[in-house]
């Protein structure tokens, strides 16, 4: 009675039968032994390069695990992780099937080795090597039992016959052992042998070296339960953070992300496609193989309705064969299907990954594009402004110290805004900027503390008292003419001279905070005043009419000072008007007494115009030395 295994593969063989079929029943008295078939379909290069091109596409896994960044993604990964582990237990399948195919080959072919004339020499003389070892063996026995039992002469001879055989026994043992290592020598350099259990073993090491061992380890009936499983249908959009799509550098680094992350996918799915071609190429050897299998089931299974008893006795090998072939080969055909079914899988999977992420890159780049735009209006806003705010100043204001107050204060606001419009659009978060600006302004405010104060400073040169272009100051013991006032400092002309102040050709630089420095000070003139008092201290002769000689003194002065009074007049009471008081007079010149160690002196103060400053110093001079060498002359007749 046959086996279940033999009876399943007769049920799975039958089909139509074939012309050798027909042929074999028109001579039943001899029957036909079919050949045995090719066992493999696939030589050990080939099993070893499908196993490598396997693990290279399953470490992909590890690219996917670094492009996901959203729980969609994880998902989706999570899914592939799951089918690549039972693509790569059924490849291991099918590499471990293959390689018992080829290990059934070798041992069938050394089978039919062994009615060769050297080995079967080596079988005939290791069974009579066997049989006089065993006849030593029990001669050796019999012969020390006598030497036990015998005594005097005979134990002497008994022992030399004991010599004698162990002699014998031992020579029998060593070519014994010389015809083990012969056949040991055969069996070693036996190619086919040799190839598969490397195959085996090149197996178990490429298991070793996979990334995960469950690929290897997982059960075949789970793979069946994954297939079956499905693949995940649809994938959520990823929600981002609204605060960063505010922010153009974030959108920007999203969208590249995105493009990069749907470049990976298809390169992925690009390898996952070349994997299903290579699977499907193999799928055809063993198709081939079954199909071949069946006909020669068929052929002997038509055969054995004519065939004898002893003809049935040797048949019934050849259906054991066939069917553990038949049996091998099935589970090398069954992986591949199930192989093809789970990268389809797992191909429709990224599929659906790839389409998520691209909604994903468009919609980011949409919010890039208006993010641009924004920014874009809003900066054509503030130059669109800044541009009228100038033409309405150049308009609308004459006065030029006005302009260029309007003008700087229009230059600062819109540098401002320019400044917070691209920090705010490239800022990821708006408390990011605040803390950034705040950190930004705390480190300005220690390292750059001068020029700050000099920026302030600048504020209080320009305003209602202030200074412009052209005017001349004085700054502790530098008197001179300015001739540009910035930001952070301004630059005076040097103004020298004895008499009348001109240009030294030297440029003097004072940072704006010397406002705020209690020693050296800053002067100018009132706005629309150029006035200025000397004074001129005299010593008189001894022996005049002191109060005679103040009068004239007075009035030599006032002489000189007699035509320019219109105009002094007019700045004396722009002072008045300046100060809300009359303290300062009516700008008449004054004349004091004093007393000195040397004798009595005349303080004489009078007031100039600026402009005509070394003019009035040198004609009142020249009145008061008249006085003076008039008194001089009068003193002796005083006297």
């Amino acid at each position: 009675m046959l086996s279940m295994r033999v009876k399943l593969t007769l049920l799975a063989l039958l089909g139509t039968a074939s012309a050798h079929v027909a042929a074999a029943a028109a001579e039943p008295q001899k029957p036909v032994v079919p050949d045995r078939p090719r066992a493999a379909v696939m030589t050990g290069e080939q099993v070893v390069q499908i196993l490598d091109e396997t693990v290279d596409w399953y470490r992909t896994l590890g690219t996917q695990q670094q492009t996901a960044t959203q729980p969609s993604d994880l998902l989706i990964v999570y899914a592939n992780r799951q089918t690549a582990d039972k693509v790569m237990a059924l490849a291991f399948e099918i590499a471990r099937a293959n390689a018992e195919l080829l290990s059934s080959e070798a041992s069938a072919a050394r089978t039919a080795e062994e009615g060769a004339p050297s080995l079967q020499a080596l079988v005939e003389l290791k069974k009579k090597l066997d049989d006089q070892r065993v006849s030593l063996q029990g001669d050796l026995e019999s012969v020390r039992q006598q030497i036990a039992a015998a005594t005097g002469t005979n134990k002497a001879e008994l022992q030399t016959k004991l010599a004698v055989l162990q002699s014998e026994y031992d020579l029998v043992k060593a070519r014994i052992n010389l015809r083990d290592t012969m056949a040991q020598f055969t069996s070693e350099n036996d190619a086919k042998g040799f190839d598969a259990n490397a195959l085996k073993t090149h197996i178990d090491a490429i298991a070793a070296s996979i990334p995960s061992a469950s690929a290897v380890t997982a059960p075949a009936g789970t793979v069946a339960a994954t297939a079956d499983a499905g693949p995940v249908r649809e994938l959520l959009p990823a929600v981002s953070n609204p605060s960063s799509q505010l922010a153009i550098w974030s959108s920007a680094a999203t969208v590249l992300r995105l493009s990069a992350k749907i470049r990976t996918i298809d390169a992925i799915d690009q390898r996952t496609g070349s994997l299903q071609q290579v699977f499907t190429e193999i799928r055809t050897a063993p198709l081939d193989q079954l199909k071949m299998l069946a006909a020669r089931g068929d052929a002997l299974a038509a055969q054995s309705d004519t065939a004898n008893s002893e003809t049935l006795k040797g048949m019934r090998d050849q259906f054991d064969t066939l069917a553990w072939l038949f049996k091998q080969t099935s589970s090398i055909l069954t992986p591949l299907s199930k192989e093809g079914v789970l990268l389809k899988q797992y191909r429709h999977n990224l599929a659906n990954w790839r389409d998520a992420t691209r909604k994903q890159y468009h919609d980011a780049l949409k919010a890039l594009g208006m993010r641009i735009a924004i920014v874009a209006g809003l900066l054509a806003i503030v130059f669109g402004a800044a541009e009228l705010w100038r033409r309405a100043v150049y308009r609308y204001v004459a006065e030029a110290r006005r302009q260029y107050r309007l003008l700087l204060v229009r230059k600062i606001i819109f540098w401002c805004l320019v400044v917070a419009i691209v920090g705010a659009t490239f800022a990821t978060e708006l408390g990011s900027l605040v803390t950034f600006a705040g950190l930004i302004t705390a480190g300005l405010a220690v390292a750059m503390q001068s020029v700050l104060v000099s920026v302030v400073g600048y504020f209080f040169l320009i305003g209602k008292y202030g200074i412009r272009v052209g005017d001349r100051v004085q700054i502790g013991n530098v008197t001179g003419e300015v001739i540009e006032l910035g930001l952070v400092r301004l630059h005076l002309m040097e103004l020298s001279g004895q008499g009348p102040l001109g240009p030294t050709g030297r440029v003097v630089a004072f940072a704006n905070s010397i406002i705020f420095q209690a020693s050296g000070g800053l002067f100018k003139q009132i706005p629309g005043v150029n006035l200025a008092w000397h004074d001129i201290t005299l010593k008189l002769p001894a022996g005049v009419d002191y109060a005679k000689v103040k009068d004239q003194l007075a009035e030599a002065v006032v002489d000189v000072i007699e035509d320019y009074r219109e105009d002094i007049v007019r700045q004396t009471r722009e002072i008045q008007k300046t100060a809300l008081s009359s303290s300062s007079g009516d700008a008449r010149p004054q004349v004091q007494l004093r007393f000195s160690a040397d004798g009595v002196e005349a303080s004489v103060r009078y007031p100039v115009q600026l402009q005509h400053a070394a003019e009035i110093d040198e004609r009142v001079s020249q009145a008061l030395l008249n006085v003076v060498s008039s008194l001089e002359t009068q003193t002796p007749r005083l006297g």
